[in-house]
């Protein structure tokens, strides 16, 4: 099974709808060329043998400071609904995406 697929123009047109941005038609070929070039260059990475390497997920050690957990006061769910365009039963209302 091929994991990494080209891109089509239409799929590129439904993901620029989904997120809302307007491409001309010299972007979409031009994001096309590079999305799938991206792709190409994941093939190749597949191609290797990097059973016996261990992952590496940052260049440098990178160690996270957590803060304790405390329990401190919020806002309430009127407070934090008063700035909703829209709001239903105590939720907020989002437009519907497809």
């Amino acid at each position: 099974m091929e994991m990494y697929k080209i891109i089509s123009k239409d799929r590129l047109e439904k993901l620029a709808w989904l997120v809302k941005i307007k491409l001309e038609e010299n972007e979409k070929e031009e994001f096309l060329n590079q999305l799938n070039k991206i792709l190409e260059a994941f093939k190749i990475i597949d191609e290797l043998s990097l059973e016996n390497i261990e992952p590496t997920y940052h260049v440098m050690e990178i160690v996270n400071v957590f803060r304790e957990d405390e329990v401190r006061p919020s806002l309430s769910q009127e407070e934090a609904l008063s700035t909703a365009k829209k709001v239903k039963d105590g939720y907020f209302v989002a437009p519907k995406i497809f």
